[in-house]
C-alpha cells in the first residue's frame, strides 16, 4: 500500500463533517508462543472437552517473561505504521484502550510516544482509556469523534486495543490470552461506524474487577459476569433497535444485519450470545422465529431467570446454532486461535471475519457488540462501504498464528509462576529477552531502581546494531548507583518502621 495513500488531510477542503469516518487500515500482535488447551485438560486432570467444548477454546497465547502491555503495544503500533507506509506525521490522535496496568499514573501512549518521537511528532492527542474489557471500544469512539469534531487538524487517529490476559491458578484460567490491535481512524474508511446507530448500557456492578496493584490476576465472580453480559446484550439490541427506528422510521429485524462480532471471553459465551438476539426477535414477534419454537416451554418464564437457566440456556443455544455459523462463526478465528485480550477480543472478531470473509463483504452491515465489566457495554454497527481486501493482504492472520510454537502446559504454568515474582520486581534486567521473539518485537530490557521500564527491538540476532537500537533509554546511567543506594536505605527505613509497630 503505497505511502501516497496515507498523507494528511486538508482540513479547509472539507465541508461539513468528514464522511465515511471509520478504521481504514489494521495490524496487530500476538505473542510468538502458545499452549493448547487440549494440553491443558489433561495437565489440569479435568475432563476431556471442558475447555475445547466447554469454552470452545483452542490454544491460548502466552506472552514471555520480557513482555508487557508497554512493549506489546509498540509492536502493535509499529506494525501498523511500518506494513502501510504511514507517514510517522500524519498521526494526530493516539489512545490506547487496555486494563494491563504496569503503573497507575503513567500511560501506556506516553510509553508509544518513543516510537513517534524519533521521527519528530509529539504533536499527538490522546491518552489512555480503562474499564476492564471496553476500554479499546472507548478509545475507537474517541478517535473518530475526534476525527469528526471542530478539533480536528485532518490528521489521522490510532486505536490501539488489547491486553495480556491472566489468571490465577483455577476454573478461569483457561480464558486467559493476549493480543493487541492497532487501527487506523480516519475519513473515507472502508469500515465505517454508522452515525447515530449506538446504544449503551452502564451500571455498577462487582463482576470483575482489579484493586490491587500487586498482582496481575483479577477477582471474578464468573456466574454473576455471564448474567450482567447477557443482560447488557439484551438492553442495548433493545435500544438499538430504538434507534434504528428514530434514524430510518423502518422498525429494525436482526435480518438486516449481515454479521455480529461480540466481546468473546470465550467462545461459548459467544455462542449463548447469538442467540439472545434471536430471543430479543422472539419476544417481539414469536412467529418471525420458526427455529425458536422450541423455547414455547419457557413463556412466561422472567427474563432475568433466562441468563442463568440450564434448560432454557441449551434450548436457545440449540436453536440458534445455524445463525451462529452464519453470522458467528467466521468472526471467532483469532479468538479460538489466541484466547481472550480483554479490550482486543471484539477487534480480533472483526479482523477474523476480514480474513474470512473479505471477498464477501462489501456493503454488509456488521454488529458489533462490545463489553467491560464492572460494567459498561455498547451494541453499534460497521458499514463496509469498501475494499477490505487489503487488510487481510496485510495482517496474514493465518500464517502469523501457524508460525507461533507450542509450550507445553507445565511450561505455561512456570510461565505465570515467573510472571508473578517479577510483577512487584526491579532493579533487574531480563538477559536474553529477545529469544524466541519475531523480528521486530518490542520487549522489556529492564527495571530499573526507580522502577523504569526500557525497551529495545528484536532482531534475529543480537547485533551492535541492534544493541544501539532501544527505544527508551535516558541518559541515566549516572544516578544508577546513587538510586540503588536510595532504594536500599528506604527498604531499611521500611524495616525499621515495621519493627517499631511490633515491639511498641
Amino acid at each position: 500500500m503505497s505511502n501516497a495513500s496515507f498523507q494528511p488531510y486538508s482540513t479547509s477542503a472539507v465541508v461539513g463533517r468528514p464522511d465515511n469516518v471509520g478504521i481504514k487500515a489494521m495490524d496487530f500482535y500476538v505473542p510468538a508462543q502458545f499452549v493448547s488447551q487440549a494440553n491443558l485438560e489433561k495437565h489440569d486432570g479435568v475432563s476431556e472437552g471442558k475447555y475445547t467444548i466447554g469454552l470452545g477454546q483452542t490454544n491460548m497465547s502466552v506472552a514471555s517473561q520480557s513482555e508487557d502491555i508497554n512493549s506489546a503495544c509498540m509492536t502493535a503500533v509499529a506494525n501498523l505504521m511500518e506494513k502501510y507506509d504511514i507517514p510517522w506525521e500524519a498521526v494526530g490522535r493516539l489512545e490506547v484502550g487496555t486494563e494491563s496496568l504496569v503503573d497507575k499514573s503513567k500511560a501506556v501512549k506516553t510509553t508509544l510516544m518513543d516510537l513517534f518521537a524519533k521521527h519528530g511528532n509529539t504533536d499527538i492527542e490522546g491518552i489512555d482509556s480503562k474499564n476492564a474489557c471496553y476500554g479499546g471500544t472507548a478509545a475507537v469512539f474517541n478517535s473518530a469523534a475526534w476525527v469528526e469534531s471542530s478539533a480536528w487538524d485532518g490528521r489521522y487517529a490510532i486505536a490501539v486495543a488489547g491486553d495480556i490476559a491472566v489468571y490465577e491458578k483455577g476454573p478461569a484460567r483457561p480464558t486467559g490470552g493476549a493480543g493487541i490491535f492497532a487501527m487506523l481512524i480516519g475519513p473515507d474508511a472502508p469500515l465505517v461506524l454508522e452515525p447515530r446507530l449506538r446504544a449503551t448500557h452502564m451500571e455498577n456492578v462487582w463482576d470483575f474487577y482489579k484493586p490491587t496493584m500487586m498482582s496481575e490476576y483479577p477477582r471474578v465472580d464468573g456466574h454473576l459476569s455471564n448474567a450482567c453480559y447477557l443482560r447488557s446484550l439484551d438492553l442495548c439490541y433493545q435500544r438499538f433497535a430504538d434507534k434504528y427506528y428514530s434514524k430510518t422510521g423502518e422498525p429494525w429485524a436482526l435480518n438486516k444485519a449481515d454479521f455480529a462480532v461480540f466481546h468473546a471471553p470465550y467462545n461459548k459465551l459467544v455462542q449463548k450470545s447469538m442467540g439472545r438476539f434471536l430471543y430479543q426477535e422472539y419476544l417481539k414477534d414469536a412467529s418471525s422465529q420458526p427455529a425458536l419454537a422450541p423455547l414455547d416451554e419457557f413463556k412466561g418464564m422472567p427474563l432475568e431467570e433466562t441468563y442463568t437457566d440450564k434448560a432454557f440456556i441449551k434450548a436457545l443455544t440449540s436453536a440458534s446454532k445455524p445463525a451462529y455459523k452464519q453470522l458467528v462463526e467466521p468472526t471467532e478465528y483469532i479468538t479460538k486461535q489466541c484466547g481472550n485480550s480483554y479490550c482486543g477480543s471484539l477487534y480480533a472478531g472483526l479482523l477474523s471475519l476480514i480474513t474470512n470473509k473479505a471477498d464477501e463483504l462489501q456493503n454488509k452491515r456488521i454488529l458489533m457488540f462490545s463489553y467491560g465489566s464492572g460494567l459498561a457495554a455498547t451494541l453499534f454497527s460497521i458499514r463496509v462501504e469498501g475494499d477490505v481486501r487489503p487488510i487481510k493482504e496485510m495482517t496474514q492472520v493465518q500464517a502469523r498464528l501457524d508460525s507461533r510454537q507450542p509450550i507445553t502446559a507445565t511450561e505455561f504454568e512456570q510461565n505465570l509462576t515467573q510472571r508473578e515474582e517479577n510483577y512487584t520486581k526491579y532493579d533487574y534486567t531480563i538477559p536474553n529477552g529477545h529469544e524466541g521473539l519475531v523480528k521486530g518485537t518490542y520487549y522489556l530490557q529492564e527495571v530499573d531502581a526507580f522502577e523504569r521500564r526500557h525497551y529495545t527491538r528484536a532482531f534475529h540476532t543480537q547485533t551492535a546494531a541492534a544493541a544501539a537500537m532501544p527505544v527508551v533509554r535516558a541518559s541515566m546511567q549516572a544516578n544508577m548507583v546513587q538510586a540503588r543506594t536510595l532504594q536500599r536505605t528506604r527498604t531499611a527505613l521500611r524495616g525499621l518502621r515495621v519493627l517499631r509497630r511490633v515491639l511498641y
